[in-house]
């Protein structure tokens, strides 16, 4: 019994742990005064006659929610860029080391088999007509 209640004990402490690391990165804040007064300009634009001030500020608020998730969407982006350019420039800074072996450039023209077809066809039609 002793046991089974220090096991529940760390399991507890553990738990804990885990659940205020998870309510740290999920935490919600609050919408900026300019997103509320935007998201309630737009669903006031959109209001129909026999809305009710409640439906109005329901939609506000869907709006306002849409307005975040555009805005936290387009920051990710843009870390996500933040981190390919820093990878790409140290990759640069790397690479601007003196290269000793020769590069060679092997240009490879390759054409239609069309052309030559034609060509082909034309020269036999005409070496027909004259035996003709």
């Amino acid at each position: 019994m002793i046991i089974c209640i220090r096991n529940l004990a760390r399991y507890n402490r553990r738990n804990i742990h885990y659940q205020k690391t998870i309510m740290t990165k999920h935490s919600y804040q609050k919408p900026s005064q300019q997103t509320q007064e935007d998201a309630l300009k737009i669903a006031r634009g959109t209001q129909r006659p026999a809305q009710t001030k409640e439906q109005t500020k329901l939609i506000a608020q869907g709006i306002q929610k849409g307005i975040d998730l555009y805005k936290k969407q387009q920051k990710e982006k843009a870390r996500d860029l933040n981190r390919k350019l820093k990878k790409i420039s140290s990759q640069k800074g790397q690479s601007v080391e003196p290269d000793d072996h020769e590069i060679q450039e092997i240009i490879v023209y390759r054409q239609h088999w069309l052309p030559w077809l034609l060509l082909f066809l034309t020269w036999l039609g005409v070496g027909i007509y004259f035996l003709i």
